[in-house]
């Protein structure tokens, strides 16, 4: 590549990058930007419930576990009890 192709590359990238910021700073950015962050707000508050909702699960049913477990234990031992008496 030439020296000339070289400069008119580097002046090109330049406008194109000048005029990008002010593409990026201008009003109608700014509103898609804002819109686009409240989705995200919405997004995130959305999947906060929804791990909320699988934490209350998982909770009931580890205490659902916990009681069988208790009851078998009971069984158990109530079952060496009567064994013993035999």
């Amino acid at each position: 590549m030439t020296t000339t192709g070289k400069i008119a590359l580097f002046v090109g990238g330049t406008l194109f990058g000048s005029a990008g910021f002010k593409l990026l700073g201008s009003k109608d950015a700014r509103k898609v930007y804002t819109h686009a962050t409240a989705a995200v707000l919405r997004c995130r508050d959305q999947v906060m419930r929804d791990v909320e909702a699988v934490q209350e699960g998982c909770s009931d049913i580890l205490a659902d576990a916990k009681a069988i477990n208790e009851a078998r234990a009971a069984q158990e031992e109530k079952y060496i009890e009567d064994t013993a008496k035999a």
